[in-house]
């Protein structure tokens, strides 16, 4: 018996030990593939170069936004990480020059937004296309929105009895300090897309294409931080360079009927018959004194605002999605009378025919002749009426404590076309022939 035990033991450690030798081979052989894929990746890692490109997402680069449609795009559509707002003086004395730049133009956009490859050309000619973005042009969530100024239809007689009936010069407000350079323009083109280099491309097609017809006025360039989303999957608004969130009370803009209320034009009396569907847009170049406001104590900017800076709440409030309740503060112990957010929408039916939708972009220009930093906010908002809109809003803001730390600095008013209904038609169409046709005749 003990033999047998003897012999059993030997058995058990013998196959003990080809078992610990089958298992430590696999273990090699698995770390020896752990290691090898680690040396890989190290080896493609350490390939990197300084001047290699920094990857994109082929999903990101292929969006692409309709263009045709009742409305344009680029107003209610999802606003992506970069902007840019160009104005232009248009060359067009008569109405068939007219209509000839907005069928070229509406053409451009379309390939643009669209996205497709430029035509080879003999290489004696310059090339069809700058070449930024490669040999195809990438769509890249683009969208390029056509206005037009005041100064289009005063300036052409054949033009003028077909001016909306609100657009008008942008003026200056008590705390603007405007540079004439940076005001106005015949025409706006807003470029909105994934990366800035999206939106110079197109913009340089479009000079390089209508040269006869366009010539810049004024320029500028903003972003948008990306954010994380909320542990409950909200996205909170964007911040500004002022550290507070821009945008936490406006308009929801997949809502169609409040759209169709403040944002876009409808059939109402003294409105020209062709600016149905379009809208009217306010541009602002707003300088933020940052230096300035980076020394003010948070309680202060707080109450300036109305606005808790973290969490973008109401003072009255818990979370940025939270309604102030001024009927229970009339005294402004809890929101001062004067806070940014509070002359903006004091919430009564009177003010909401103020409303309007906002699509700012902040944007950073370098250092002043004085030695600070050129920041600010390049805001736009679109409404169906811009003397209740931003007209109204922005005179009740005037003298608000927040005018010590900005300065409105250029801009412009804008009507927005509408849209091109479908392939064959073109933006402003309906303007062109009605502009062709002449002015009514009087019996």
């Amino acid at each position: 018996m003990a033999h047998d035990d003897r012999n059993k033991r030997s058995q058990h450690g013998a196959l003990n030990a080809d078992r610990r030798k089958l298992l430590l081979g696999l273990g090699t052989a698995a770390g020896g593939a752990l290691a090898t894929n680690l040396i890989a990746n190290n080896a493609r890692a350490d390939d990197k170069q300084v001047t290699d490109a920094p990857e994109s997402h082929r999903s990101d680069v292929e969006q692409r936004v309709p263009f045709y449609g009742v409305h344009q795009a680029g107003i209610v559509t999802p606003r992506p990480a970069n902007g840019m707002v160009v104005s232009l003086d248009v060359i067009a004395d008569t109405p068939a020059d007219f209509d000839r730049m907005l069928r070229k133009l509406t053409e451009r956009i379309v390939f643009l937004t669209q996205g497709g490859q430029p035509p080879n050309l003999d290489p004696k000619l310059p090339p069809a296309d700058s070449g930024i973005l490669g040999p195809v042009v990438l769509p890249d969530n683009l969208t390029i929105t056509v206005g037009l100024g005041s100064s289009m239809f005063e300036m052409r007689p054949w033009l003028a009895h077909l001016k909306p009936a609100h657009l008008q010069r942008m003026k200056q407000f008590t705390n603007d300090a405007l540079e004439p350079d940076l005001c106005h323009g015949d025409l706006s083109l807003q470029f909105s897309s994934n990366t800035a280099d999206t939106n110079i491309h197109a913009l340089r097609d479009i000079l390089k294409n209508l040269p006869e017809y366009l010539v810049p006025r004024w320029k500028q360039e903003g972003s948008v931080p990306t954010v994380l989303p909320e542990a409950d999957g909200s996205v909170p608004s964007a911040r500004n360079f002022l550290g507070f969130r821009d945008g936490s009370a406006n308009p929801h803009s997949s809502d169609h009927l409040l759209m169709d209320e403040i944002v876009w034009v409808g059939e109402i009396a003294g409105e020209p018959q062709w600016a149905v569907g379009g809208t009217y847009q306010a541009v602002r170049i707003i300088r933020n004194f940052v230096e300035r406001w980076d020394r003010t104590p948070l309680g202060e900017q707080e109450r300036i605002f109305g606005r808790k800076k973290m969490s973008g709440a109401p003072m009255d409030g818990t979370k940025e999605s939270d309604v102030p309740d001024y009927a229970k503060d009339p005294d402004g112990k809890i929101t001062r009378l004067n806070a940014h957010i509070r002359l903006a929408n004091p919430r009564t039916p009177e003010t909401r025919k103020s409303l309007m939708l906002r699509r700012p972009f902040n944007y950073s220009n370098g250092i002043t002749k004085n030695g600070q930093l050129d920041q600010g906010l390049l805001f736009i908002a679109y409404q169906s009426d811009l003397e209740k809109g931003f007209i109204s809003v922005q005179t009740r803001l005037n003298g608000e404590p927040l005018e010590e730390y900005i300065k409105p600095i250029g801009g412009g008013y804008f009507f927005v076309l509408p849209g091109a209904r479908e392939a064959g038609d073109y933006l402003g169409r309906k303007l062109a022939e009605a502009a062709a046709a002449g002015p009514p005749t009087r019996s």
